[in-house]
């Protein structure tokens, strides 16, 4: 019989003990946060009907989708058949598309405005790579019932409170607004159902230049000149120009607060920038736009936007809605890095104890020094103790205890 492999699917990933303390804590921190500021926690499940996922506008997302197939009698596979067909669930690629569902079909049990907390896995079929799973956990605010830029401004100034909670500072907001890029774009002479598409090549400028986006968007078809002139006039386009770029005196009045109010809140602790050429993946957003960047990291460590339409799709009577998300699997390599460089002090210490010892009075001795703090382990001793010694120092205890014999901690030597 052929030896089965234990190890985990392809773009997963197991995770040990040293970083479960790390995510445990970091999620304690965030969620703290988020309750502090009035957010409720709620939880979706991970599968979501098939034709919800696909009619969700979800982007390039739609392309990495885990469909599930359909089983016995309803499962008729035939030439030509669609996902719909042969899947009738998926998991989902986010959780911006669940709490909309969610929200639909338990309004009436919810206050207005609602403003919610999910932290959980979701699942798309990326190409495995460093920092990139195929299961990852996202830790996302969302405001649903508020149409003004005050819920745009709350979640940005709580979001900015938790990563400060973290640890990060100097990090970057940068904020756009996809109705004032829409318009730009069909000013330009694109039509209104190429807006996506170019939306999604512009989103890739700072991964691939501005050749890039153009050599992109002529391959698509359109127009070079056209195309040249687009890509150059957006990469010029500033806050104080914007107002005369395109007609939308509302939505650039409201840029201008969500940037004066932010920068005011920051007092230097990190700074709110616009940009005009982020887009945010998702075709569902409506208004603005803003995502996190973080020293030289190379990556976003959150992102975000309103989404005014998406709650229409499955409820009679739609609803405004924003949402803000963290980036946990991003942060969490970015904490244990830092926690590889400099290594905080332990609390953890080990309390060894014979096999036939009394274990009601060892829990109680153990009892008493996590009140006192401490983590404690409770570990059966050997004869020989040297090499379980050398082991729990080896992975940063900060000391042990013999029970029976010692009455304070023993540091290691």
């Amino acid at each position: 019989m052929e030896k089965m492999s234990s190890k985990p699917v392809r773009g997963t990933r197991d995770i040990l003990p040293d970083e479960m303390v790390v995510r445990d804590q970091l999620e304690q921190t965030i969620l703290n946060i988020y309750r502090a500021h009035g957010f409720s926690r709620i939880e979706t499940p991970a599968l979501e009907n098939v034709n919800l996922l696909l009619g969700s506008d979800g982007g390039e997302n739609l392309k990495m989708l885990f469909t599930i197939l359909k089983r016995g009698d309803k499962l008729k596979a035939h030439e030509g058949s669609t996902p719909g067909d042969l899947c009738d669930m998926g998991l989902r690629y986010d959780l911006t598309l669940p709490l909309s569902r969610f929200y639909s079909n338990n309004a009436e049990k919810l206050e207005m405005p609602f403003k919610a907390i999910q932290i959980g896995n979701v699942f798309r079929a990326e190409r495995p790579q460093r920092g990139r799973f195929r299961s990852f956990k996202q830790c996302d605010i969302d405001i649903i019932g508020d149409p003004s830029v005050t819920a745009e401004i709350e979640l940005i100034s709580t979001t900015s409170k938790a990563l400060l909670a973290i640890g990060f500072e100097d990090f970057i907001i940068k904020v756009n607004d996809r109705k004032l890029l829409t318009a730009f774009i069909l000013q330009q002479g694109f039509k209104p159902e190429d807006v996506g598409s170019v939306c999604i090549s512009l989103d890739k400028a700072d991964k691939i230049g501005a050749d890039g986006v153009k050599e992109e968007l002529t391959a698509k078809g359109y127009d070079a000149g056209m195309v040249a002139d687009f890509v150059d006039q957006a990469a010029r386009v500033t806050l104080d120009t914007i107002g005369t770029v395109v007609d939308e005196p509302e939505a650039v009045a409201d840029l201008h607060r969500v940037i004066e109010t932010v920068t005011r809140m920051a007092a230097g602790r990190y700074t709110i920038a616009f940009d005009f050429t982020l887009i945010r993946g998702m075709g569902y957003y409506t208004g603005q736009v803003f995502e996190v960047s973080y020293g030289d990291v190379g990556y976003s460590i959150a992102g975000g936007g309103r989404y005014d339409h998406m709650i229409g799709k499955y409820s009679k009577q739609s609803a405004p809605a924003v949402g803000f998300s963290i980036g946990f699997e991003r942060i969490v390599g970015i904490l244990m890095e830092r926690e590889a460089d400099q290594k905080r002090p332990s609390k953890r210490i080990a309390l060894f104890h014979a096999a036939d010892a009394d274990m009601a009075e060892v829990i109680h001795t153990a009892d008493a020094y996590r009140e006192a703090g401490y983590q404690v382990n409770l570990i059966t001793q050997k004869k020989k103790m040297g090499k379980q010694i050398n082991a729990c120092e080896e992975k940063g205890y900060a000391g042990f205890l013999v029970y029976g014999r010692d009455t304070v901690v023993k540091p290691f030597n």
